[in-house]
C-alpha cells in the first residue's frame, strides 16, 4: 500500500547565484519521510504554476516551511518597510488561501517558522517585522556564525498551555526548543490560539481553535533531527497520523499521538 502524500512548501532560490529553482530543506523531506511515514513532495509555490484546489487532490496534508522571504505586510492591512525584508508574493498567493481551505475542509497541515506565521496571517493576523526591537524580548534569530548543529542548537524553552495539544502530544508542559526567526506573532488572527510562549512572551506554538483537523503550527524548526528529538520526533509522528487518517477517507479524525 502506497504512503499518502505530504506536499512540502518550497521557497525560491537561486542556484549558484543564477539559476532559479524551486527548492527545499533536505531536512524537511526526511522528517516527512522518516518520522511521519509519508511520501514527501516538493511544491513550487506559485500560482502560475499550481492551483490551491489541485494540491489540495494531490496531497493528503502539508508542511508550510521556513524561509528566508516573510509574508507581505500588505497581507495583514500594513504597509512594507526595510524592517520586513525581503517578500515572496507568490508564495503568500498560494498559502494563504491554501492554509484556510485546509482549515474548513479538515485537510491536515504542520506550520513551522514562516509557516507558523502563515497561519496567524491566513486567519486574519498581524506580524511584527522585528522582535529583537520590542521592549523586554530577547534575540530569536539564527546565530550568524558557526556549524548547523550550532545554529539549529536548543537555546529557550517553551512553556504550553496544561492539557493543551501541544502538551498533549509531546507528554510534558514545557519543552527545549531551537529558535531561527526574526519576526512574530502580534495579534492573533480569529480562531487562532496561542498555546505556547518563549521566556520572553513571544508566541511559539499555535493551532487553530474548533478546526476540524491537524493545524498545529510551530515558530521553531523541528525539523532539525527529526527523528531524534524528543519534541520534533513525537510532532512529526502526529502529523503523520493525522495525514494517514484524512487519507483514509478524505475526513479528519481527532488528535492523537502516533508511537
Amino acid at each position: 500500500m502506497s504512503r499518502p502524500v505530504v506536499g512540502i512548501i518550497g521557497n525560491v532560490h537561486l542556484l549558484n547565484d543564477q539559476y532559479p529553482v524551486h527548492a527545499g530543506g533536505s531536512m524537511n523531506s526526511a522528517a516527512v519521510a522518516s518520522v511521519s511515514d509519508c511520501t514527501p513532495l516538493l511544491i513550487p509555490a506559485d500560482p502560475a504554476l499550481c492551483r490551491v484546489e489541485d494540491l489540495l487532490d494531490c496531497c493528503d496534508g502539508f508542511v508550510l516551511t521556513g524561509g528566508r522571504p516573510n509574508v507581505h505586510p500588505e497581507e495583514y492591512g500594513e504597509a512594507p518597510t526595510e524592517a520586513h525584508g525581503a517578500f515572496d508574493r507568490a508564495r503568500d498567493a498560494i498559502v494563504l488561501p491554501l492554509v484556510r481551505a485546509c482549515v474548513e475542509r479538515g485537510q491536515p497541515f504542520l506550520g513551522i517558522c514562516r509557516g507558523f506565521q502563515e497561519v496567524n496571517v491566513a486567519m486574519g493576523g498581524t506580524l511584527y517585522p522585528e522582535i529583537r526591537e520590542l521592549p523586554g524580548r530577547t534575540n530569536h534569530r539564527m546565530p550568524p556564525d558557526g556549524t548547523l548543529e550550532e545554529k539549529f542548537a536548543l537555546r529557550h524553552e517553551v512553556t504550553l498551555t496544561e492539557g493543551g495539544p501541544f502538551h498533549q502530544v509531546f507528554g510534558s508542559p514545557k519543552v527545549m526548543t531551537n529558535t531561527l526567526h526574526g519576526q512574530g506573532i502580534k495579534a492573533p488572527g480569529a480562531r487562532i490560539v496561542i498555546d505556547g510562549h518563549a521566556p520572553d512572551g513571544t508566541p511559539e506554538a499555535i493551532y487553530v481553535r474548533d478546526a476540524p483537523g491537524f493545524t498545529l503550527s510551530v515558530q521553531w524548526h523541528p525539523e532539525w533531527n527529526a527523528k531524534n528529538d524528543p519534541v520534533s520526533r513525537p510532532l512529526f509522528c502526529a502529523f503523520g497520523a493525522a495525514v494517514r487518517d484524512w487519507a483514509k477517507d478524505k475526513r479528519p479524525y481527532p488528535l492523537r499521538q502516533a508511537g
